[in-house]
């Protein structure tokens, strides 16, 4: 298999440029790969994920419990690996996801309290990966950022508009507590995107990125 990427983080992080960085530089290297982004705003499988996030099923997070809202992403996740980038994964293919089963252990599991936490991902990981097939991860990379400044970047982005998660900052900071305890866990790359509290620049947490992917590369080359 050539892999699969993943860049994880709570609101405000700056995963969509981490993800576009990463992107463009394999591009630049020459490297095949595809890549997709969840949730997947506007398909058909997205249908309930987006009514969850619109506060249609309650204004806050936690008015939907962990399992339910899991399956609405988990679905999305699911109709996008069938109909788009199974065949080509399977076949050897690098894939990089924005986002992906990770967003469910970050933000779903981020609802509950620490007891019952980790039996909650023992479920979901188990949901995604075995009951519904899909691939695990090959190297997951979580940017931890500050909460505050998650926090108020998001404000600058969106003002007071934004889903559920993004405007309840109490939520945010619990998952990012749950994120770091996963990264532990589950062996995934903390990447400090404030090291000393001093926010590093966009090409610095590339940076970091990247010499752990060109790692990876490297071993799948030598497995051929």
């Amino acid at each position: 298999m050539g892999g699969l990427i993943v860049i994880e983080g709570v609101d405000g992080s700056g995963k969509s440029t981490q993800f576009s960085l990463l992107c463009r530089r394999l591009e630049q290297e020459g490297k095949e790969f595809r890549q997709t982004a969840f949730p997947r705003y506007g398909q058909p499988s997205a249908a309930l994920l987006e009514l969850y996030l619109q506060g249609q099923f309650g204004q806050k997070p936690d008015d939907v419990n962990p399992y339910a809202a899991s399956v609405f992403f988990a679905v999305d996740r699911f109709a996008s690996y069938q109909t788009d980038w199974r065949a080509y994964y399977e076949q050897g293919g690098l894939m990089l996801c924005d986002r992906y089963t990770t967003s469910n252990a970050v933000h779903q599991a981020g609802k509950l309290p620490p007891e019952q936490a980790a039996p909650f991902l023992d479920w979901l990981f188990d949901f995604e990966y075995v009951k519904m097939g899909l691939p695990r991860p090959s190297l997951v990379f979580f940017l931890d950022m500050p909460e505050q400044v998650s926090f108020e970047l998001l404000r600058q982005r969106q003002g007071e508009a934004g889903d559920i998660h993004e405007k309840d900052r109490e939520y945010l900071g619990r998952c990012r507590r749950q994120a770091l305890e996963i990264c532990q866990s589950q062996g995934w790359r903390r990447i400090d995107c404030a090291p000393k509290s001093r926010l590093a620049s966009v090409q610095q947490i590339h940076e970091q990125i990247w010499r752990q992917v060109k790692e990876l590369l490297e071993q799948n080359e030598k497995k051929r």
